[in-house]
């Protein structure tokens, strides 16, 4: 394991007394992250693969060196398959608008959906006469839990691909995305998972889940804002065409004519953002020596934690599942209170963050929830088990003035 004080030091926000309990929505940069980026620009400021002088060959260099490290972070078979974005909003947007679709094609999803693996499909219904069927959860449904034989009844031969969230940003929960993968593939159905939440803290192994496209965030994984990953298999690249093109995404080019790159750049169209590409591949590095792993254990037992003490303040309704079913994603509401009002008395008294509101998941919070938000508090390494107990004090001393 890690010692969690020391890692704090690479945190200076955290030493002004903060408490961060906002990780799923993004996650905190260490300084070996931002010394990285500072180097780019004090060092080799330049832009890559666009020139022969030696800054461009570095920076060129570097960010070949950060491709590879998200490459070998999700197990890709190469380099080729990794496409850098600016988040996972964009990932998925690619192959929605890549694919050509046609009438009576459809697509599979789920209620846990953020909006961003969610608006996507059905802006393909409204253009294209495309079906979007939606699995719920299995009962109690506001666990959250999916079930992979529901999958199973909602694919079918008719089914063009498959959307599901690899961990669900308001709940927690975790998919049994290597299940639904198996049914779509004995359909003919292609596969797209929604990583954002889940690769900051578990591991992610895309020859395991056997995906065809997979998505997520820099800034979530202790990586700057502006950055993404997109992750599609080499067999499926001849299927999606590129969202945008331009410099960097061409083979050739004549008044008449052009033909595209045959790699990964193809979808990478003009000057990419390069520090943030570099910070990232910080971010893995720093993630690395952590030990992706041990990052899974601790975070477990702050979970644990979270949901007992929470369970055991009256007026506090919890929703998800056990600890042993999610990660470290806790969300609640306080008797009546608007999720709102409960997470600014939780800044102003206590200068504890969290999220609150509909967390860009409304279909979930209409259909399952059933209220118009809640105050999610999710935890990362750098959290600590008395900022746990700090927490389930506030928020118990918030219900409590509730009965005076």
């Amino acid at each position: 394991m890690f010692n969690v004080e020391k890692i704090r030091q690479d945190f200076p926000v955290l030493e002004k007394g903060i408490i961060y309990f906002d990780n799923a929505g993004s996650s905190l940069t260490p300084e070996q992250v931002l010394q990285k980026m500072l180097e780019f620009y004090h060092d080799y400021r330049a832009n890559v693969e666009r020139g022969v002088h030696k800054l461009s060959q570095k920076a060129s260099e570097e960010y070949g060196k950060a491709q590879s490290k998200v490459a070998n972070l999700v197990n890709a078979k190469s380099d080729n398959e990794i496409i850098m974005t600016k988040n996972t909003t964009e990932g998925i947007n690619t192959v929605a608008n890549g694919i050509k679709w046609k009438k009576g094609d459809k697509i599979v999803t789920t209620i846990l959906e953020h909006h961003s693996n969610f608006i996507a499909w059905l802006r393909l219904k409204e253009r294209y006469g495309v079906e979007v069927e939606v699995v719920m959860p299995k009962k109690p449904i506001a666990q959250g839990l999916l079930d992979a034989a529901d999958f199973g009844k909602a694919i079918d031969d008719k089914t063009r691909l498959v959307a599901v969230t690899h961990v669900s940003n308001v709940l927690g929960t975790i998919s049994p995305v290597e299940e639904i993968t198996k049914i779509a593939h004995e359909h003919e159905a292609l596969v797209l998972v929604d990583a954002a939440q889940s690769v900051p803290h578990v591991k992610v192994d895309v020859q395991k889940i056997d995906c065809d496209f997979l998505a997520f965030s820099g800034h979530k994984m202790c990586g700057p804002t502006g950055v993404g990953v997109l992750y599609m298999k080499n067999e499926v690249m001849s299927e999606v065409e590129p969202l945008t093109v331009g410099g960097g995404t061409i083979e050739d080019v004549d008044v008449d004519c052009y033909t595209l790159n045959e790699t990964s750049k193809r979808y990478e169209a003009g000057t990419p953002p390069i520090a943030e590409v570099i910070g990232l591949g910080a971010a893995v590095d720093y993630l690395g020596k952590l030990g992706i792993n041990n990052i899974e254990e601790y975070e477990k037992e702050l979970t644990r934690q979270m949901y007992e003490e929470f369970c055991d303040i009256p007026r506090v309704e919890v929703y998800g599942p056990k600890p042993e079913d999610k990660i470290g994603i806790l969300a609640f509401n306080v008797g009546s209170l608007n999720s709102h009002d409960v997470a600014l008395a939780l800044d102003v008294t206590a200068n504890i963050m969290t999220r609150s509101g509909h967390h860009c998941a409304l279909p979930l919070l209409k259909r399952v929830i059933k209220r118009d938000g809640l105050v999610r508090a999710s935890t990362y390494f750098y959290n600590t088990s008395e900022e746990v107990n700090k927490l389930a004090k506030t928020v118990r001393e918030t219900a409590q003035n509730l009965t005076k």
